[in-house]
């Protein structure tokens, strides 16, 4: 049996945030104390200190609230009570606690029933949720009992494994080698791309990732255990000050088993606004001069292997069409240049095309893992290929890497790796030598901390992220947005970019904003929503501190990120929507009719500091940034440490300013540009 995170004061504690922060329970579909067990089988799944600083969280609220007289009032007394202390609060320690809501939320939400049988498979942890009572209170279907009529452009839903990762590529923890050429610390974009050129060249590869292997067979739809199981800290962790959500996949296959998949180049034709800032000659200008030729090169190879395509127009149908369509119509009435010069179209991502075998469900499940097997992340691409050279390459899952150790320095003076320590989930420790090289490439985090702790200096600096905002809006009609592609279509605007995205119910829930009954309406429209949300630029804001990351967003920051959402709310009026939620802390709705400048004046004057808004950030880059010199970066021009002679970074932490777009295929890219047919270690 599951041990239980939160002891039973806590649980208490969490049962009557949930009969205060969603409505009355007897107009909930759950009860209370389903949302508690929801919650506790959540956290449970979660390793690390989360659940205990979690429970310490609520506890801390709940003293804010009140303790026992809030605990004991009449929930009209409640709801005031959190009202004025963290819904209306200014102050930041009270709007920090006001987030609890959305884990709140997930509970309810994320509910789900579990089947009767031992190892159940995909259908049937689905067919014993077909009559789930959350899921069926807002008019929510699960991808296996969608009605499909099996042509290409509908096809049925079906598992895909052919991509799985043979169960001969792991290595079990009691059976870790002594000695290997070659250690790639993360299996991501960078470091599966780093792993499978290396073996290409016949270097014996170890890829230690902190994550567990999840095969397609084990994702599920299930999202209350997939956030859990393949995010790092079950998707809630924080920036320092707790202002931005940072989701990172903890998983074989990194990041990239957790998103949406978008490819998107820094620069190209019909996809880039021609007045964006110009990333490589801001790089050049850096110290970090890294040819266009080369990276183009790249791109094309990595592109190749992932078989990165424009989507097919099936996959936007419901909510991409409309954030196109609402664009088309607030542009015509638009006198801004920066507008006229937008490009809006349609994502290129690394799923098979309509004629394929793992051509994209539309199932909209792409941020808690492909269930379906389609999307060629790391597991199903480069790393199938690092395990099925002529060397094979091998994973050590769920083992982190604490420190890389060093022996005698080169001739020339560099530090030179011998070894890694790796760390097992028991804490048991093991000293893995090593006889060519080490490739860090575990994410702008993870990859700081161990360079940190192995000595380098420096690292963990410039950070920059591309950081997100939702938009939902009612629309007068049903949408269905759930059934097609979580991410279709975008507008670059050039400051700024505007991405369509819907989310299943658990995670949908947290991006709704509002409160109490509002919340609880808004989500009862779940098929009337359209949703898109903004992605801004934040150029190196964040420094590594205490092994967390923690950003300072400027005025300039915030200027930007009024305008976009201010934009994003005019296109979804144009569009038709009756109402728009902007994810405010407060929850507020606009409405059709409002003027343009009435719009502007609302973001003018309700966005003051980040704790105002709900943001995240699935793209933090930098921090081992490129550089020619030694004493502006931690890398050199071919991302080999500075000072040692065989330590390469393959992550986006050696990115030297923020790159505007989805980081995905640049991590690769520039993985790629150092390794592919490269003796990069002697």
């Amino acid at each position: 049996m599951q041990e239980k995170p939160f002891n039973p004061f806590i649980a208490a504690i969490w049962r009557r945030l949930a009969e205060t922060m969603l409505v009355e329970p007897s107009r909930m579909a759950i009860t209370p104390q389903q949302v508690v067990d929801n919650l506790q089988a959540m956290f449970g799944n979660i390793r690390g200190k989360t659940p205990f600083n979690t429970g310490i969280s609520v506890f801390a609220a709940w003293v804010v609230l009140g303790g026992p007289v809030w605990h004991l009032a009449p929930r009209g007394f409640r709801v005031w009570r959190v009202k004025r202390r963290l819904k209306n609060s200014r102050v930041d320690l009270f709007q920090d606690m006001a987030r609890i809501r959305g884990i709140v939320y997930a509970g309810y939400y994320g509910h789900w029933e579990a089947a009767e049988v031992p190892n159940p498979t995909q259908r049937e942890e689905e067919d014993a949720n077909r009559d789930n009572p959350v899921l069926g209170a807002i008019g929510f279907t699960l991808p296996c009992h969608r009605e499909r009529d099996g042509t290409p452009d509908d096809p049925d839903i079906e598992e895909y494994t052919a991509n799985d990762l043979p169960p001969s590529a792991f290595i079990h923890p009691d059976a870790i080698p002594d000695e290997v050429e070659v250690v790639v610390i993360g299996s991501g974009a960078g470091g599966a791309v780093a792993a499978a050129n290396l073996a290409a060249q016949g270097y014996a590869v170890l890829v230690v990732e902190a994550g567990p292997y999840l095969p397609s067979s084990q994702i599920t739809t299930h999202e209350k255990q997939m956030s859990s199981s393949l995010f790092k800290d079950g998707a809630i962790q924080t920036t320092r000050d707790r202002d931005i959500i940072v989701f990172q996949g903890r998983t074989v296959g990194g990041s990239t088993v957790i998103n949406n998949g978008i490819c998107l180049r820094l620069e190209a034709e019909g996809e880039t606004h021609p007045d964006a800032n110009d990333v490589l000659a801001t790089w050049k200008g850096l110290g970090a001069e890294i040819p266009a030729g080369a990276l183009a090169d790249a791109y094309t190879r990595v592109e190749t292997v992932l078989g990165v395509h424009e989507i097919d127009r099936r996959l936007g149908r419901n909510n991409g069409t409309r954030l196109l369509a609402g664009w088309d119509a607030y542009r015509a009435g638009s006198s801004d240049p920066m507008d006229q010069r937008a490009i809006a179209g349609w994502f290129r991502k690394n799923w098979g095309a309509k004629p394929e075998d793992n051509r994209c469900l539309s199932c909209g499940y792409c941020n808690t893992g492909c269930p379906y097997g389609r999307k060629r992340a790391m597991p199903e691409s480069f790393l199938g290929l690092a395990v099925k050279a002529a060397r094979p390459a091998r994973i050590l899952a769920e083992a982190e890497v604490a420190e890389i150790g060093w022996g005698a320095r080169d001739g020339s003076g560099r530090r030179v790796a011998n070894s890694v320590k790796v760390v097992l989930p028991d804490y048991r420790g093991k000293t893995i030598r090593v006889t060519k090289g080490v490739v860090v490439a575990a994410g702008t985090i993870a990859s700081t901390n161990i360079l940190s702790a192995s000595g380098i200096r420096g690292t963990g600096q410039g950070i920059s992220l591309n950081i997100a905002c939702p938009v939902p809006a009612l629309m007068p009609d049903n949408v269905v947005a759930w059934d097609e592609d979580q991410m279709a279509t975008f507008i670059d605007r050039g400051d700024f970019l505007i991405e369509s995205h819907f989310q299943p119910p658990m995670s949908m829930a947290s991006l709704v904003p509002g409160w109490f009954e509002d919340h609880f309406t808004r989500m009862h429209h779940y098929n009337r929503l359209a949703s898109a949300g903004v992605l801004f630029p934040a150029d190196r804001r964040g420094t590594i501190k205490g092994g967390k990351l923690d950003v300072k967003l400027k005025e300039a920051d915030l200027a930007v990120l009024r305008r976009a959402l201010a934009l994003l709310t005019k296109t979804h009026l144009a569009g038709g929507a009756q109402e728009v939620y902007p994810a405010l802390l407060k929850g507020e709705t606009l409405h059709a009719g409002m003027t343009p400048a009435e719009i502007d004046a609302y973001f003018e004057r309700s966005i003051r500091e980040p704790d105002d808004v709900v943001l995240s950030s699935s793209h933090p880059h930098g921090g081992n940034a490129i550089n020619a010199d030694p004493a502006k970066g931690v890398v050199d021009l071919d991302q080999r440490v500075h000072g040692t002679a065989n330590v390469l970074v393959c992550d986006a932490s050696v990115m030297p300013s923020c790159i505007r777009v989805n980081a995905q295929l640049t991590t690769m890219a520039m993985a790629d540009r150092v390794t592919h047919g490269r003796r990069v270690f002697g």
